[in-house]
């Protein structure tokens, strides 16, 4: 429960310590899974001291137990080895230190260990970690290769000597950190952090050699799995030899048998990239030779053809179609005039036979009254009426008798 103070009404430390201590009996005896870092077994003493500790998160806790419990596993277990306690958290009030009483001690064994990585490899594939959709291409040539290693480890200098030699000219930049024991995890993830912060840095190679499963166990931590997941720098892991495979291979962008396998993968040879630089040239000049000659052989083609050798010939065979064509349509227009000049005739004369002035040629005269109307009855016409008589060859006056 909260305790209630203030600054007039403060509480004193050994309070404070005595409800604390009252506060982590309530706890409980728990199973605890770690680590031991450190181990103490003084001669004569009846107590031994250990330090359990969680690599992922790098948090310890001090653990104590009687000599006689440590002794049913003191052949089994040691600095290194991982570990299930069941203990009862104790707190010691006059230095306010918080530890482990340990009633048993369990190491953890290999197909135990292999067990718990199965599934989480389970867990995280379920999860799209390890898909092949998120695994990002190596750039051709990287101009700066992250590397984080062991110092003046074997794997550092299979990866310098083997990328040296194959490209001479590629820059390194090396991050030393422990690649096994309770410090690797986080030392791993922050160098793997680091090299991805850098903008220049094009790929980054995790690397160790070979070591018993208990070894590279740091390579199949969680959190490391996740922290080269978000990386957005291709990371290649070379972990171990060809039959090891730690969860790192599974979401790296790209996995490496050995160290020396991973400057293979990730530099080019320059010995073989100036063979293939020759090969293509020779390649290229042959397209463009082979290009040149079909085009020579087609001009040639083309310059040999009829209408090239002798142009005028087609000018020429057009000519006469020209002329047989004008000469076609000089006789069809002369029909056609023809037709329309005779049919024009005939129209004329029936035009002349049938007008007015034929009539009057004839011997007819057309009477007309002052106003110009023909007379058509007698009936139209008055006695002493004057009117006009047209003929042929002019008209005169006349009148009407009664």
């Amino acid at each position: 429960m909260a305790v209630s103070t203030s600054a007039e009404a403060p509480m004193p430390v050994g309070e404070i310590s005595r409800l604390i201590g009252g506060w982590i009996d309530r706890l409980g005896a728990v199973w605890v899974e770690g680590q031991i870092t450190q181990l103490s077994r003084r001669p004569g003493a009846g107590v031994v001291f250990l330090t359990l500790r969680d690599p992922s998160y790098d948090i310890s806790l001090s653990v104590t137990c009687y000599r006689q419990v440590f002794d049913k596993v003191a052949d089994v277990i040691s600095e290194g080895a991982r570990v299930v306690v069941h203990a009862k958290p104790e707190w010691y009030a006059p230095r306010g230190q918080l530890s482990l009483r340990a009633a048993e001690i369990r190491p953890v064994g290999v197909g135990e260990l292999l067990a718990r990585l199965e599934q989480l490899k389970k867990s995280l594939a379920a999860e799209g970690l390890f898909a092949a959709d998120r695994k990002r291409p190596l750039p051709f040539l990287p101009q700066l290769i992250g590397l984080v290693c062991g110092r003046a480890s074997a794997a550092e200098r299979d990866v310098l000597e083997n990328a040296r030699h194959r490209w001479p000219a590629v820059r390194f930049e090396v991050r030393n950190v422990p690649v096994q024991g309770v410090h690797a995890v986080p030392k791993v993830i922050e160098a793997v952090r680091e090299l991805d912060a850098l903008p220049e840095v094009d790929v980054i190679i995790v690397a160790r050699g070979g070591g018993s499963v208990e070894d590279l166990l740091p390579f199949s931590d969680e959190q490391l799995v996740r922290a080269v997941s978000a990386a957005r720098t291709p990371v290649v892991s070379a972990i171990g030899h060809e039959p090891d495979s730690p969860l790192l291979d599974l979401v790296a962008d790209l996995r490496a048998s050995t160290p020396t396998d991973a400057a293979k993968k990730v530099v080019p040879d320059v010995g073989e990239e100036l063979t293939r630089v020759r090969q293509l040239r020779e390649r290229a000049r042959r397209a463009v030779v082979g290009f040149v000659e079909r085009e020579e052989r087609g001009l040639a083609a083309a310059l040999h053809r009829p209408c090239i050798e002798r142009p005028h010939r087609m000018v020429e065979e057009r000519e006469e179609q020209i002329t047989a064509l004008l000469e076609r349509g000089r006789r069809t227009l002369g029909h056609l005039l023809d037709r329309a000049d005779s049919e024009l005739t005939h129209t004329l004369a029936r035009v002349v036979a049938l007008s007015p002035k034929a009539t009057l040629e004839r011997g007819y005269a057309v009477l007309q009254r002052a106003d110009g109307t023909a007379v058509r009855s007698p009936d139209e016409v008055a006695a002493d009426e004057a009117l006009r008589a047209r003929v042929a060859e002019g008209d005169f006056g006349v009148r009407v008798e009664a």
